[in-house]
């Protein structure tokens, strides 16, 4: 592996490490990596047909679902091909302009998907608290507007990163000691001061992820008053049910998340393969566990994968 060492302060490669310190175990390290992956093309891909085939998944809910499972997709073949290349094959080598599409594509994605939960906690907002009202708020016209909001909000805030990434000096070295690029591991590889781009990123962060994670909190709080008013103890739970599988997404996005930027900001005495493996959590995990979530928890998702299973034993039957 080549590796330079204050020689380019422009450099036209980078080299990813894969996870310094467990070179060894890479080999049995990609195979959960590759478990995991499988997984969650095949879990969103399914719940994304599913959505697709079935006219009465056609309402808000499980619409801004399939917006969530396809930036699931997106973000976990962003990053695990690279990583099993690494493990597999040590091909280290990154292009530049590779990387930084990956660094944008990742934080732009992380952006996305926590504007889709925002969503749907909305739509369980309305749904709970003004039912009458749900079909007549959340039309087609209104969650395709929420949508692209969500996406332009992700593309426009991230835009600046790879801009300003590709003007810093790397001086110091062209290894990363990651399986990926991401924004601060760059910011770390450069030789001069970076206190206002980290700070910028955190600002970044804090509009986005932060803000949406502070509207889902008030907006559940909100939910919950208005289902310990209902009469009956059944219709409590079953409105409790129904938010039940998004708070378990949104456990599963946020918390390994929130966990990873601490540790890469404050956790310096940290083990750098910790803060590395939390970061593949976080990219492994979310869309992994949200079609399991989602497939398990609603109703109306797990019947249609039934029948779909059903149709095709009695189909090889035959």
């Amino acid at each position: 592996m080549a590796v330079s060492n204050g020689t380019k302060a422009h450099p036209t490669t980078f080299s990813l490490l894969g996870i310094p310190g467990l070179e060894a175990a890479h080999v049995w390290i990609s195979i959960p990596f590759c478990f995991v992956y499988v997984l969650s093309v095949v879990g969103n891909s399914l719940l994304l047909a599913v959505i697709k085939s079935e006219p009465s998944l056609h309402e808000p809910m499980y619409l801004f679902l399939a917006m969530l499972a396809v930036t699931d997709l997106i973000i976990s073949t962003t990053t695990v091909p690279q990583t099993l290349c690494i493990f597999w094959f040590r091909d280290w080598a990154i292009h530049i302009n590779a990387c930084l599409a990956q660094v944008y594509l990742l934080h732009t994605l992380s952006i996305m998907e926590s504007g889709f939960m925002l969503a749907m906690a909305f739509d369980r907002y309305v749904a709970i608290c003004n039912p009458l009202r749900h079909s007549a708020i959340l039309t087609h016209r209104v969650i395709a507007t929420l949508g692209l909001g969500v996406v332009l909000r992700a593309a426009v805030s991230v835009g600046p990163h790879p801009f300003l990434l590709r003007q810093l000096p790397y001086c110091r070295t062209n290894v990363i000691p990651h399986t990926y690029c991401e924004f601060m591991a760059l910011v770390n590889l450069a030789c001069t001061d970076m206190s206002a781009m980290s700070t910028y990123s955190l600002v970044v962060a804090f509009l986005t992820a932060g803000v949406d994670l502070t509207l889902i909190v008030l907006s559940y709080i909100l939910i919950l008053r208005a289902v310990f008013k209902l009469p009956s103890k059944e219709a409590r739970l079953t409105s409790l049910g129904t938010c039940s599988s998004h708070i378990g997404a949104i456990l599963g996005f946020y918390m390994p998340g929130l966990f990873s930027i601490l540790t890469h900001r404050f956790g310096h005495s940290m083990a750098p393969h910790v803060h590395i493996i939390v970061a593949n959590i976080y990219m492994l995990v979310p869309p992994m566990i949200n079609p399991i979530i989602y497939g398990v928890r609603t109703k109306k998702i797990r019947n249609r994968v039934l029948q779909v299973f059903s149709a095709v034993d009695c189909h090889t039957i035959s």
